[in-house]
């Protein structure tokens, strides 16, 4: 015996739009084609980075984003589920944001304060 799922999914082929949710820290582009990086939401992935290297509790880095003035994407508080919701999009974009000159710059500023 075996249970089988399947589900539906709207392809452009059935004619239905496909939507899904632009992930954080990027924006859609003025072409309405590609997807560019938004600035805030970059800051905001550099500062949950920072929090996580500095082995800082998920509230913890709530608590300091909502103090710095920082916003969700739909203009609310950061909370604890809230940041460990964007920890896959923090694992997906790590390789593309530790090289970074601006990185390293942080990383150094980290290391000074130890």
């Amino acid at each position: 015996m075996a249970i089988i799922w399947e589900r539906e999914i709207a392809t452009a082929e059935s004619g239905e739009a496909v939507r899904e949710e632009v992930p954080f820290g990027l924006q859609v582009a003025p072409d309405c084609r590609t997807l560019e990086e938004n600035a805030g939401e970059k800051t905001v992935i550099l500062e949950m980075f920072e929090g996580i290297v500095q082995d800082k509790r998920l509230s913890r880095i709530a608590a300091e984003l909502n103090q710095r003035g920082y916003r969700t994407r739909r203009g609310g508080h950061w909370t604890t589920a809230g940041v460990f919701e964007l920890l896959p999009r923090l694992i997906e974009v790590g390789p593309r944001v530790f090289p970074t000159t601006e990185w390293a710059e942080r990383r150094q500023r980290l290391l000074a304060a130890v």
